[in-house]
């Protein structure tokens, strides 16, 4: 019998905030001989049911890592799949938001998106602005080594216009610049699939997550799944640099 999860978490200690690294979608469609398109759409619905089980144990804000500026690099044809895969998930997502009272941001550059892409974000942000319940963060052609040179642009703008001075750049003045300006730092890491690295994401605000790397893979990550992450984060001692 497989162990329960849920029921081990001290509920009084839940993490405020959750970032993801979703990995292993093009390896669980290898594993069974389906094209990587068929694990980036099961892939998607994974997201739905870790949501719930997010709110369900108390996590304010989750942040997903769903495009990357890197994964630009990748066949055109995927490439175009994963921008269709978003455009339905958007309008998926508004509408579990709207029944469920989740507001969702998305960080990055979206510049670089096609119009009917920077549309259905901007309504989708603008509808659930006031929710409150629980707050999901898309990260949609983001990079956290673009995100800090960007608000390094903005911080010299501002002392360009004399709105700032030198001597005045702290670290809260770049967390007022930097995509996540309006969430704490995520207190907990999770990538799945195996791999252990960071890949450009949040780098800045990771400084003092902890770190969970799973090998289940992200079609296959489920709530039992958080939950045991959540149960490891709970057996850390964060120090936060002190003794």
């Amino acid at each position: 019998m497989s162990k329960n999860w849920y029921n081990e978490l001290d509920k009084n200690s839940i993490p405020k905030h959750i970032a993801v690294i979703m990995d292993g979608n093009g390896r669980w469609a290898r594993e069974r001989n389906k094209l990587r398109m068929e694990g980036h759409k099961e892939g998607s619905k994974t997201l739905k049911k870790v949501t719930d089980a997010a709110i369900r144990c108390g996590i304010k804000y989750m942040t997903v890592y769903a495009f990357s500026t890197e994964n630009w690099s990748r066949p055109e044809k995927e490439v175009s799949y994963l921008m269709n895969l978003l455009r339905q998930g958007l309008d998926k997502y508004r509408k579990d938001a709207m029944d469920s009272d989740i507001k969702i941001s998305v960080i990055g550059d979206i510049s670089r998106l096609d119009d009917d892409l920077k549309k259905k974000i901007a309504n989708v942000v603008k509808a659930t602005q006031h929710h409150r319940t629980f707050n999901l963060v898309i990260a949609i052609n983001y990079g956290s080594r673009d995100e800090i040179v960007r608000a390094v642009k903005k911080v010299s703008q501002d002392i360009k216009e004399g709105s700032l001075m030198v001597d005045e750049i702290d670290e809260h003045v770049m967390d007022k610049h930097l995509d996540t300006k309006d969430f704490p730092d995520p207190d907990l890491l999770i990538r799945t699939s195996g791999e252990q690295r960071l890949s450009n994401y949040l780098l800045w605000q990771l400084a003092y997550a902890e770190f969970y790397f799973t090998e289940t893979k992200w079609p296959d990550f489920d709530a039992e799944e958080l939950y045991k992450a959540i149960y490891y984060y709970q057996t850390r001692d964060r120090r936060f640099g002190a003794i």
